[in-house]
């Protein structure tokens, strides 16, 4: 048995200008056009003093000092007005990318099988969404086009360096180039950091997740005190790998200053020597310092982008791994739709394991005709819920074969499927919300009576009409604010509204008490009929009435009839339903 696992995936710089880069391009090129017009006009600066100090000072030309001023005032408005268009054009894009992204990741993940989601934790899949992407920022927004400005600055500066001073300039590019050498090794390291960071964050926004979710269970015994361990064991792997980053890029920050350092002082004796020789004028010297800031301030920002890089590749390589997962609704196996089938099933010798070796089910066959009842009983873990699960579509056998009116399911559209079927679970699951909103859950446009037919079916409205609210009544979280049983009804009303062709029914009355199960028996009767129904029950009371019942033990069939013939067998079914009795 093969189990799809994740291709390890490193995004390419190629990759990540194809898919996200070029597409968005229009905006790119526009921010470009507008980081040159503001870089240009910040080297108006430097030649203006040059300019003040050579020529308008010693002549006392008070016109070209007027024109001067007025020019750099001009520079410096365009400066600050492309700076504030630039971030509105490039950080709002970045922004629209960021939640593209998330739509895509969530698009997906919701999509990928049941098994998925049995081996992740809630929280990391929402880290996954919200955290991973948020890096591609660095690629669209602001921080490419200053890598692109600073690049023409540094390359226009650097012409203007040679042209005042070559040796001086020469001088200068010795520090830069190692500072640049030192750069590039050190960021190739930080990224598998970065990458770690995402995962160790993703486990513990997960375990976190479950705290908070099961947070009366830790109340219940007394276990705050190892919960907040669990969780400051996993703050603490987070501080030491953010430490990690820090100490490679304080490295990188702390070799600029040194270099660039030893670069100035060395300018300012060279300089300082040329003018006293008179190789130099002031003038040339202010404008050599302003033009070598220039030049300077984009490589040392490189330093800055390059952390912002790096952290958006490590995100896209996460982001990345989780949309190679395939997809639950596989292109190009299931592609049968089944708008309107009878709901015949059968299962031909179909084995299942979670893991590889350990079977649950094991070459289990039987007919499930349209509109019967199948009862499946046996003790915890034999594979009662495993075969529902297999009949549900959440599961795919591992060996063997499972038809819907004779079609392999595996081939059938899981949206024309699931279109007609139907759930209540053992544990089954209400959104934050109102009544109503659960209610409405699978068919969002159904009429107020189609509503209240169901409302009515499962008897919800026994309990809603003591609430103020009614059906508009909030739950809480998971529906925190009702009893187990009222959940449940709910959940059976829900169902009952969903008018499915299958129906399976996991411990559907587990939660509720005596008399709610007697009422409750009655609506679940009426939703079974002219269904193909699944039910799995402990009380074995609830399936007399089924037109099969399978006794499943160790993942096989051991017994299957009807109540009365298994009674009469005096066999596994027999020994379960007088023990219960008994009790």
């Amino acid at each position: 048995m093969t189990k799809s696992k994740p291709k390890e995936s490193r995004v390419t710089m190629a990759s990540a200008f194809k898919t996200i880069i070029w597409p968005r391009r229009k905006h790119l090129f526009l921010g470009l056009f507008l980081i040159i017009i503001s870089r240009l006009s910040g080297l108006v600066l430097p030649g203006a003093s040059k300019l003040l100090i050579d020529n308008v000072i010693p002549s006392n030309d008070l016109e070209l000092l007027k024109w001067l001023v007025l020019g750099v005032v001009a520079a410096i408005t365009i400066q600050a007005t492309t700076s504030y268009a630039l971030t509105q054009i490039l950080s709002v894009e970045a922004q629209h990318l960021i939640s593209v992204l998330r739509s895509q990741v969530q698009r997906h993940i919701i999509q990928l099988p049941i098994r998925f989601f049995d081996n992740t934790k809630t929280g990391e899949l929402v880290s996954r969404i919200m955290t991973d992407v948020e890096g591609v920022r660095n690629l669209v927004g602001t921080g490419f086009a200053q890598m692109i400005g600073g690049v023409l600055t540094a390359v226009i500066s650097l012409v203007l360096l040679i042209y005042i001073s070559p040796m001086m300039t020469l001088y200068v590019l010795v520090p830069v180039i190692i500072f640049s050498l030192i750069s590039l090794k050190a960021f190739g390291k930080i990224r598998p950091i970065f990458r770690e960071r995402g995962k160790i964050n993703a486990e513990v926004t997960g375990r976190l997740t479950e705290t908070l979710g099961g947070i009366r269970v830790i109340k219940g015994f007394n276990a705050e005190e190892q919960e907040i361990k669990t969780f400051e064991a996993g703050v603490e792997r987070l501080f030491l790998n953010v430490k990690s980053s820090l100490t490679a890029t304080s490295f990188v920050t702390s070799s600029a200053t040194f270099l660039l350092g030893l670069a100035s002082a060395g300018i300012m004796g060279i300089g300082g020597y040329m003018i006293m020789d008179g190789q130099m004028t002031f003038g040339d010297f202010l404008a050599f310092t302003l033009y070598l800031g220039f030049m300077i301030a984009p490589i040392v920002q490189m330093s800055n982008i390059g952390s912002q890089f790096t952290e958006a590749f490590a995100g896209l390589d996460r982001t990345e791994e989780i949309m190679n997962y395939p997809l639950e609704d596989a292109l190009g196996s299931r592609i049968l739709n089944l708008p309107n089938f009878k709901g015949d099933i059968r299962f031909e010798n179909v084995s299942f394991a979670y893991e590889e070796g350990k079977e649950v089910v094991k070459g289990i066959s039987f007919d499930a005709p349209a509109g019967s009842v199948t009862a499946l009983v046996g003790t915890s873990g034999s594979g009662k819920t495993t075969i529902a699960g297999l009949a549900a579509s959440f599961l795919n056998p591992d060996s063997g074969l499972i038809t819907i009116d004779g079609h392999d399911l595996q081939k059938v559209s899981l949206k024309s499927y699931r279109s007609q079927l139907g759930v209540v679970l053992q544990d089954d699951f209400l959104f934050e919300g109102t009544i109503r909103d659960n209610i409405l859950f699978p068919r969002p446009n159904a009429t107020e009576q189609d509503l209240l037919q169901a409302v009515k079916a499962a008897h919800v409205q026994e309990f809603t009409d003591r609430f103020e609210e009614g059906l508009d009544t909030l739950i809480g979280e998971r529906g925190v604010k009702l009893s187990g049983g009222q959940r449940q009804r709910i959940a059976i009303a829900r169902a009952i509204l969903a008018d499915p062709k299958v129906l399976v029914l996991d411990e559907a009355t587990s939660n509720l008490d005596t008399e709610s199960e007697s009422l409750i028996q009655a609506s679940l009767k009426r939703l079974m009929k002219g269904r193909t129904t699944f039910v799995i029950a402990h009380r074995l009371s609830t399936i007399r009435q089924a037109d099969q019942i399978l006794v499943i033990e160790q993942g096989e069939i051991k017994e299957r009839g009807k109540h009365e013939e298994l009674i009469a067998k005096e066999g596994r079914y027999y020994q379960l339903y007088t023990y219960q009795a008994r009790i």
